[in-house]
């Protein structure tokens, strides 16, 4: 009778504890429509793409993979700070009331940049800097040789091109997310999604 007794008060307890537990709520905006009551709950946005990373099937191409994705992280903080950068020295060249003004703005620009990033800069690999200037186009829709042309003048931008063109770069190279460089802007979208 004692176990009886036992289990029947075990049970009820347990049963009494399992519907008594504490339920939190949520509290949601809603909306009436047609006398019910619907709840209204944002969601992230998020991205479609028609595109996706191809993930190449011999060990090489994985490899060549890799260290583009490996690459493109690494310069494209450069690429994300020239866009920054730029904007920032427009608005004080619009705000430039002589052409002196604006030539000592444009002359304290290039030493800035050259000692906050000429060391980080220089120690890139070939790979790197194309990956770079591309980017550089992307963010601030102009080629770098338009950059150097607008900010510094037509002479300064030929030497660069000219000396640029030495080592194999193009400063006139465009970014194209369509073709060429498709890879590049799927890479840099997961990048800026937080995906890789």
């Amino acid at each position: 009778m004692k176990k009886a007794l036992f289990i029947f008060f075990f049970f009820s307890f347990a049963a009494f504890a399992a519907t008594a537990q504490d339920i939190e709520g949520v509290v949601v905006q809603a909306r009436i429509i047609d006398g019910d009551t619907v709840p209204v709950v944002s969601l992230e946005e998020i991205e479609i793409y028609s595109f996706s990373l191809h993930i190449p099937k011999t060990k090489r191409q994985r490899r060549r993979l890799t260290r583009l994705i490996r690459n493109i992280k690494i310069v494209y903080p450069y690429a994300k700070l020239a866009g920054i950068e730029l904007r920032r020295y427009e608005y004080r060249l619009k705000h430039a009331k002589t052409d002196k003004e604006r030539r000592q703005i444009l002359k304290q620009a290039e030493k800035e940049i050259n000692d906050k990033y000429g060391d980080d800069l220089r120690k890139l690999t070939f790979s790197q800097g194309l990956i770079l200037i591309k980017l550089i186009d992307r963010e601030t829709g102009s080629s770098s040789y338009d950059l150097v042309k607008q900010l510094r003048g037509s002479f300064r931008a030929f030497f660069y091109q000219a000396f640029a063109r030495i080592w194999g770069y193009n400063l006139k190279e465009e970014y194209d997310p369509d073709g060429e460089d498709r890879q590049i802007e799927i890479i840099v979208r997961m990048i800026e999604r937080g995906q890789i």
